[in-house]
């Protein structure tokens, strides 16, 4: 059989680490094998869904392959290429990312609306959900940590590529919300697992309503601050001070958006309360969240020594949490919120990807929290906003990076204060009764992003690094 030949577990070896969502960049291979092969089409092309086990440093991590099996590859598919293979017993050909192979990704479809089994692999459709079959599904050109496909202007297929046990908590709480009729979550159409051998199935992937006339937050977001970076500078001194009204001023201004999304955000938060429940952390155990904070710090400053002259206040930030803790109301959340993860519809707000931060674990992931941390998550976002265009204008003089860095602040605030007015008006935990532990959130967030950018994206690097100056002053 194809898959049992040794030079595949080679070639993926040598390919993986190349791969966007590949999270071990920044440490060796020591070694892969195939945990799961299953067959989804014979013949010419022939798919196989594969779950390899990647060691590295110990550790054992489980990564979704939709591998292609072709004689000979076409042009438009020869840049997805694996490698070739010579096969057992006769049998080999060209191996590649069968994601970016629309003859081969319409068969999810057609395995999801007819809920069969495939050897380890159950398609799952939704409660009354009806899935049209016969469509293509093609790779959206985001970067992020998954693969997700499209298909027409109908479906998008989210497949999970590095798997967690269990099932996914974007998968759980889509789940929870459609059936409190939530207005800010797409239609869920159905879902992939992988049986697990007597545990709880993990979830592979995610089919839900594509929302064709949405627009990325993320995009909005950066085209209000390059409409802002764009206006003219006052000539001659001083160099000006520029305020959020001042960033108002300009057209494409997003603070009715983000008050806007404030609002839609506690909604969903009361949405998920409902689904979920609410509980209280005690005391002690905010001080151990506390405390955990402060050994991410040290463990991210170790490796990252660009976070080194922060660190004593940042650490400073998580000690005052720690010295006044008391009982704290958790819920579940978001747990990875910022403009990339929604959508601006005709109709409203819609938050996407509610699988968590792709670095924790999953109970971390599924671990109730304060409804805070994503109001952090999404002022970072903000940040980050601000920030990108003058990160990429990296050939600016020393005087013109001063007043680029001002005309981020604005932006920044502008919108960060419209986002927790809208917010609160809504019913959520108002932010600015809440400063000292909406910092140290804030601050925990921002360490997480330099050790994933520094792991991940090193060219983004200073968009985290430029705002934790002001943050953590």
């Amino acid at each position: 059989m194809l898959l049992l030949d040794r030079s595949i577990t080679d070639l993926l070896a040598n390919w993986l680490p190349r791969q966007r969502w590949f999270g071990g960049k920044d440490r060796v291979i020591d070694g892969l094998s195939i945990g799961s092969a299953t067959e989804l089409a014979s013949g010419e092309p022939g798919l196989h869904h594969l779950v390899l086990d990647v060691r590295q440093g110990g550790a054992v991590e489980r990564y979704q392959v939709l591998l292609g099996v072709r004689d000979h590859l076409p042009d438009a598919l020869r840049a997805h290429a694996i490698g070739r293979v010579a096969g057992g017993h006769g049998i080999g050909g060209e191996i590649y990312d069968a994601v970016h192979d629309p003859e081969l990704t319409r068969l999810l479809l057609a395995h999801l609306s007819g809920e069969t089994t495939v050897g380890p692999l159950r398609f799952r459709r939704a409660p009354d959900a009806v899935i049209r079959t016969g469509l293509h599904g093609v790779p959206t050109s985001a970067e992020q940590s998954n693969t997700s496909l499209v298909f027409g202007d109908a479906y998008i297929c989210k497949l999970f590529r590095r798997l967690s046990p269990g099932t996914n908590p974007d998968l759980e709480i889509n789940l929870a919300l459609s059936r409190q009729g939530c207005a800010h979550v797409p239609a869920l159409y159905g879902w992939l697992e992988l049986d697990a051998g007597g545990a709880e199935p993990a979830t592979c992937a995610l089919l839900s309503e594509f929302l064709l006339s949405a627009t990325d937050g993320w995009q909005l977001a950066l085209t209000s601050a390059r409409d802002w970076f764009a206006q003219p500078v006052p000539p001659g001194p001083p160099e000006p001070v520029f305020t959020s009204a001042d960033a108002g001023a300009a057209g494409g201004d997003f603070a009715a958006e983000a008050e806007r999304l404030g609002a839609a955000t506690a909604a969903v938060h009361r949405d998920l309360a409902a689904a979920f429940g609410t509980d209280t952390l005690p005391a002690a155990e905010v001080r151990d969240l506390a405390g955990r904070m402060t050994a991410q710090l040290d463990e991210v400053a170790a490796a990252v020594p660009q976070l080194r002259p922060h660190a004593p206040a940042i650490r400073a930030a998580f000690g005052a949490v720690a010295a006044e803790a008391g009982e704290l109301p958790v819920q579940r959340v978001h747990g990875d919120y910022h403009l990339g993860q929604v959508m601006r519809t005709d109709a409203g707000w819609v938050l996407l990807d509610f699988e968590g931060e792709p670095a924790r674990t999953p109970a971390e992931r599924r671990a109730p929290g304060h409804p805070l941390r994503d109001v952090a998550g999404m002022l970072r976002s903000f940040e980050y906003a601000a920030r990108f265009l003058p990160v990429q204008d990296g050939d600016a003089s020393p005087d013109a990076a001063v007043s680029l860095e001002r005309r981020a602040v604005a932006w920044a605030d502008r919108n960060r204060d419209a986002f927790c007015a809208g917010y609160a008006a809504a019913g959520g935990p108002d932010p600015a009764a809440h400063a000292a532990l909406l910092r140290a959130f804030e601050l925990d967030k921002a360490v997480y992003e330099i050790r994933y950018e520094a792991r991940n994206r090193p060219a983004w690097l200073p968009v985290p690094l430029r705002s934790l100056a002001r943050l953590s002053g």
